[in-house]
Formats: C-alpha cells, sequence, structure tokens
C-alpha cells in the first residue's frame, strides 16, 4: 500500500513547457543559433544551471550561465504575465481525489521555489500539498535521484510509500532511481517523450484510479 504521491510541476500540474521553449528558441536565436523545439526535449526536467552551462558549452555563448537565466526568466515572466499560469487539463481533480483519500502529497520540480510556490498559490493548489521541493534545494538535479529522495523525507515517507508523476526522461529516470513507482503521463499535446523506464503511462490524469495505490 502506498501513501504518498510526488508531483513534477512543469508539464504535469503548470502547463509551462512552452514558455521553457520560447525564450530560449529566441536567445540562442539572437546568439546566432537557430534550434527547433525538439533541441529542447533534452534539458526537460532538469535545472537552470544545467541547461544553460550544456547550452553554453555546446554554442560558446559569450554570457555568464546566471546572465542568460536571468534574462530566460524575465522572458518567461512575460510570456506568463500576458498567459496566465495554465493548468494541465484534469490535474486538479486528480490532485482533489487523492488528498481526500488521504494521501500525503508534494510537488519536487526543477524550477525555482519561489515559482512552485507563485504556481500553486495562483491555481488554488497550495493547501493540497505539504511540501513544495525545488531541486535548487538538493546536490543534483534530475535524472539523480535527490530531490525525489529529498521530498520523500520532507514527508515522513519511504521510497516504496511513494509514486511520482513525471512527463519527461530525465524525471522518471530520476523516480526510478529514488526507487519509487512512476507514472508517465505523455501529454497529448507536446511531442511524446521517452517515458519507457516508467511503471505505467497514461495520456490523461482520469486513468489514474487512487484506490490502486491503497
Amino acid at each position: 500500500m502506498m501513501n504518498t504521491f510526488i508531483f513534477d510541476m512543469d508539464g504535469v500540474i503548470v502547463d509551462s513547457e512552452y514558455t521553457y521553449f520560447k525564450s530560449k528558441t529566441d536567445i540562442l536565436h539572437e546568439e546566432g543559433h537557430d534550434v527547433s523545439d525538439s533541441y529542447h526535449y533534452q534539458f526537460m526536467g532538469t535545472t537552470p544551471v544545467f541547461m544553460w552551462q550544456g547550452m553554453k558549452d555546446e554554442f560558446h555563448l559569450p554570457k555568464a550561465v546566471n546572465e542568460y537565466i536571468m534574462e530566460m526568466n524575465q522572458r518567461r515572466e512575460e510570456i506568463i504575465q500576458k498567459d496566465g499560469v495554465l493548468l494541465i487539463a484534469n490535474v486538479k481533480d486528480l490532485i482533489k481525489r487523492l488528498y481526500q483519500a488521504g494521501f500525503k502529497l508534494g510537488v519536487a520540480s526543477a524550477s525555482r521555489k519561489e515559482e512552485i510556490v507563485y504556481n500553486l498559490q495562483e491555481l488554488g493548489l497550495d493547501a493540497y500539498f505539504s511540501q513544495a521541493v525545488s531541486a535548487e534545494e538538493v546536490a543534483h538535479s534530475k535524472p539523480e535521484p535527490d530531490v525525489f529522495l529529498h521530498t520523500a523525507d520532507l514527508l515522513d515517507a519511504v521510497s516504496d510509500d511513494c509514486v511520482v508523476i513525471e512527463d519527461t526522461k530525465n524525471g522518471s529516470r530520476a523516480a526510478k532511481a529514488a526507487g519509487m513507482y512512476c507514472i508517465g503521463f505523455a501529454n497529448p499535446d507536446y511531442p511524446k517523450q521517452d517515458l519507457s523506464c516508467a511503471d505505467k503511462v497514461v495520456t490523461d490524469f482520469r486513468e489514474i484510479d487512487e484506490k490502486q495505490f491503497q
């Protein structure tokens, strides 16, 4: 019997991946490098420092990593100011069902802590989650298991107690490295991700039956 669900945020709770894709693509274009959206898939689930260091090394970008992160965040904030915080379809109902069934709930994300907290508050979901953890709070980002293990510790849960919901290759690998059951979310609105290491893959959160884990 499992008693804990840990959610990734970007692409699982919040429809935000497009803000990363657009901001990074525009910055790289201005530096003279044109990439498609598919280029960014390799970095999904990783921290901004990891992905910008990777792009800096690959394209020999002139600015410091922190400068690119600040510019990306500013551009993303402008997009979010225009579009608002967008919710993934049917995830709010799932979160409510799990909470009402007595599961402990946490968020484990590569995003900044203040962004995680802001998004949960904006969507009216903060009351359902006991912990919201950023990969900035641990030594290694996904695909290493650190952020999931730390979230489980804060929720007073062991790995065998935990179900993780992830939408990326890096995130699902991290969940399995943590020894947790992983549900891969293959969002039909985004190109297919490699979720082959997940224990189960769904395309709609209505497919998840909490009774299966009780």
